[in-house]
């Protein structure tokens, strides 16, 4: 057995023992955070069943996708930030994109999503503990935006993204998810028409927390490929 396949392996009993603890059952995805790492990782990833791959970078993903497109069932999620120039190879390329950080990303991808493809999933991307050096809406801002976002024909609002702010103990790891998941239950209320069924938070460091507040993706890359390499980024 290979350490990749070891490692996914053991994230995915980890996942199913806090969600059965938590009186769920198959409900959490694990969404594999491919970023900078090689096209064989992600290829023996596939070949270990893993289907769905998060990458960051614009040129790099794009590039991944047409070499690995030979890979059946494989769903790519597009998970940084977005520059405006760069919005239509992503609306092109991905399947789900969790990082809509404001309106006018929205609206782009929106306008770029071939007409021969399903419309695009989307998270909004919440800024929950306010932090000055992220992007994202603020928890008061998600719903006007939303209201705008499911009027949109090229794009799908599926959820809601959040990344907090790092904290020691997992009692606070849980706050802010446990506010996001609050924040997704208003929507739900608002837009009971729209198929909300998505939390994307969550990391190798605090998935538990994450789970048991809610989460539907949560997004590993250490815990599956090992270390960043930040040569690459």
């Amino acid at each position: 057995m290979s350490s990749i396949e070891t490692r996914i392996r053991t994230t995915r009993e980890h996942i199913l023992e806090v969600a059965g603890k938590c009186g769920r059952s198959n409900e959490v995805k694990l969404l594999a955070v491919s970023k900078t790492k090689p096209v064989e990782m992600i290829r023996e990833a596939w070949e270990c069943g893993q289907r769905d791959f998060g990458e960051n970078y614009v040129q790099e993903s794009v590039d991944k996708i047409a070499e690995l497109s030979d890979l059946e069932g494989i769903v790519w999620h597009f998970i940084g930030p977005i520059q405006s120039n760069k919005s239509r190879p992503v609306a092109e390329n991905f399947d789900w994109v969790h990082s809509i950080d404001r309106l006018k990303i929205a609206r782009r991808l929106s306008e770029q999503r071939p007409n021969n493809m399903t419309p695009l999933n989307i998270c909004l991307q919440v800024n929950i503990d306010n932090e000055s050096t992220k992007s994202g809406f603020t928890a008061n801002e998600v719903l006007a935006a939303a209201k705008e976002i499911v009027a949109l024909k090229g794009v799908k609002l599926r959820g809601l993204m959040a990344i907090p702010a790092p904290s020691e103990g997992h009692e606070q790891q849980r706050r802010p998810f446990k506010a996001i998941r609050a924040l997704m239950d208003r929507l739900k209320i608002q837009f009971p028409e729209q198929q909300l069924d998505t939390l994307s938070m969550g990391t190798t460091g605090d998935m538990g927390a994450a789970i048991e507040e809610g989460a539907t993706i949560v997004r590993i890359g250490t815990a599956l490929f090992g270390a960043r390499d930040y040569s690459k980024a």
